[in-house]
């Protein structure tokens, strides 16, 4: 099982705990920013909050406090067992380790994992656990149980005394320590077909059933999971016996393959043509239609018994048709593992990470670059992120090395990778999320890289911070407008100057001067002050977010390259935007939206 685990941490005698854990497990450690100081870790202020976003995230939290602490903040946002994430409260020096929350749900596991590493004997208080060595409600990888909402009433059975009986080979039931019996009135089966259980009787599938599919490109996903149902139906199977949904790579990003993974909450896997063709030989139906148009002879039944394969597997239902898609199940003799068959679907998630600091980053952000197998970024940016990839294969690129930066993480995706894209600001921004787009769209792009899933996720883009960090000063129509001339001639840049500055736009200039560049910004202000007031509010923003932060406001006529470098962003005002200091010597910059004017005529109405 992977961990994406949380360490939240309240004082320093917890941290050297958490690191300790954090270098055998991984995760992300979250520090009280005042009593909690050092490298890689997430500071935070508000304890409550910082649990219950945790907790919302639905991945492991280890709290190196009191009990009392986690208990009463996550209390208010408690809905049922079911749904429930793990929880731990640690004591800060690993002495006492205690499962509050998702026992069953990898809870326990986790707790045990903990013990080792810390050589305590973690405070495990679930009912089947303690009595009986065994979560009947957690079985091992590779076993479903068919009726999990009689688990309650089964267990209360148990701890009365009343024996079960085993029906079935399951070597993690008859090694526990249940009360067993050859006459025992509680009944544990082991089936394939489907079969209701009930309070007093429980039902385990093994996932030894390898399904095969192919279908026609844009097939949809009521056809293919209809197809697939009444094929289980008519074989008398369990759906809870599926260990995977397998088909050839050429498939890989056909919606209603996993549309029905989904539906039957089992991974899709596929194979590439060789290891389909290494099953012709054991086709029960081959076809040459097929075999011209894929290159190998039956999708459905070929990639059945590859999934099967190494568990000595043979074909359990021949391939059976709808109109657009086919099926095939192979039946192994032992539990399937999908995880090491043929290559998921793979997944680029081009990330903003925003400006710099961490608690500006959204949810979303953090989500994919917690979950991603591997993150890719320029160096800076994997540094603003450190506390995020302490466990992560991290790539760092130089600058002048965005196409090959992003062109290793398609491929790596393509591969079947959890790829992390980061950039500064919003991925869509002056960012990658663009030149992603367009090699993906290019004339010699390799086919494979078009099958991976792709998302970009917001930041709060250098703009928007810059701006808020003064005021308001995008109340009013505004655009941005990147000096460097690298990819973008000098005169469509000048060109968007001038028609920018007459239509009296606030104006964020993004990397407005570089070590060769020194011009362009110069020639920018002296466009624009022929269109707008000397008196014009220019803001400096440099470094934002970071340690060195540095934001002022000055004069249009003021500005001058010297004061500006490649990390700072130069936002102009619109003829309208207004400018001045408070009494506590914060600026108040703002673009008014003509709210004044609208109450000048209403009064007049009036």
């Amino acid at each position: 099982m992977t961990f994406l685990v949380n360490y939240l941490v309240l004082g320093e005698a917890g941290l050297a705990t958490a690191r300790r854990l954090q270098a055998e497990l991984g995760g992300v450690i979250h520090g009280y920013g005042k009593r909690v100081q050092g490298a890689n870790i997430r500071p935070f202020d508000d304890v409550a909050a910082t649990l219950r976003n945790c907790f919302a995230a639905g991945q492991p939290l280890i709290a190196l406090c009191a009990a009392g602490i986690v208990i009463r903040h996550l209390a208010p946002v408690l809905s049922g067992k079911h749904d429930d994430a793990p929880v731990l409260a640690l004591a800060e020096d690993g002495s006492a380790i205690v499962p509050l929350l998702g026992g069953h749900h990898g809870g326990n596991d986790l707790a045990r994992r903990l013990g080792k590493v810390l050589n305590t004997a973690p405070a495990i208080t679930t009912a089947s656990d303690t009595a009986f060595a065994i979560a009947l409600d957690e079985p091992p990888a590779g076993w479903r149980l068919a009726n999990p909402l009689d688990m309650k009433a089964f267990v209360s059975e148990l701890r009365a005394g009343v024996a079960v009986r085993i029906e079935g080979e399951a070597a993690w039931l008859h090694a526990s320590a249940l009360p067993q019996a050859d006459d025992g009135t509680l009944r544990i089966t082991i089936a394939d077909a489907p079969l209701l259980g009930d309070g007093r009787h429980l039902v385990y599938h093994r996932q030894i059933l390898a399904l095969g599919v192919g279908c026609e490109r844009g097939v949809e996903q009521e056809e293919l999971i209809g197809l697939i149902n009444e094929t289980l139906t008519a074989e008398n199977l369990s759906p809870l016996s599926l260990a995977g949904i397998f088909s050839l790579d050429l498939k890989t990003d056909e919606t209603a393959i996993h549309a029905a993974a989904a539906h039957f909450d089992i991974p899709a896997r596929f194979f590439d043509v060789a290891a389909l063709l290494a099953q012709e030989s054991r086709l029960a139906n081959p076809s040459d239609a097929v075999k011209a148009e894929v290159g190998v002879s039956g999708v459905a039944e070929a990639a059945a018994l590859a999934a099967a394969d190494s568990g000595g597997g043979a074909l359990a239902v021949e391939k059976r048709k709808s109109q657009r898609a086919t099926c095939a199940i192979a039946r192994a003799d032992d539990i399937i593992d999908p995880a090491v068959l043929g290559a998921a679907r793979g997944h680029l998630a081009i990330v903003g990470i925003g400006p710099g600091r961490a608690d500006w980053r959204t949810g979303a952000a953090e989500a994919a670059m917690r979950q991603a197998d591997i993150i890719v970024g320029y160096g800076l940016y994997l540094d603003l992120i450190a506390d995020l990839t302490a466990d992560k294969d991290c790539r760092a690129y130089n600058l002048g090395e965005e196409e090959a930066r992003v062109a290793t993480a398609i491929e790596m995706a393509a591969s079947g990778q959890n790829v992390a894209l980061v950039s500064s600001g919003d991925a869509g921004v002056f960012a990658m999320g663009a030149l992603a787009h367009e090699l993906l769209d290019r004339d010699d792009t390799p086919g494979h890289w078009d099958r991976i899933s792709l998302e970009l996720l917001p930041g709060i883009s250098a703009m928007q911070a810059a701006a808020l960090r003064v005021g308001a000063p995008l109340g009013h129509d505004f655009c941005a407008i990147s000096l460097s001339d690298l990819l973008t001639p000098r005169e469509v840049i000048l060109r968007r100057i001038v028609a920018a500055a007459a239509s009296d736009f606030v104006i964020a200039f993004y990397n407005p001067v570089s070590k060769r560049r020194r011009d362009l910004l110069a020639l920018a202000r002296d466009l624009l002050l022929r269109h707008r007031p000397e008196d014009t509010p220019v803001i400096l923003a440099r470094n934002l977010g970071r340690a060195n932060e540095m934001v002022t406001a000055l004069p249009l006529s003021e500005l001058q390259v010297d004061d500006v470098d490649m990390l700072t962003l130069v936002m102009v005002g619109s003829s309208e935007t207004r400018a001045r200091l408070r009494g506590d010597g914060s600026w108040s910059v703002y673009t008014p939206r003509g709210y004044a004017a609208k109450q000048t005529v209403l009064t007049k109405e009036a």
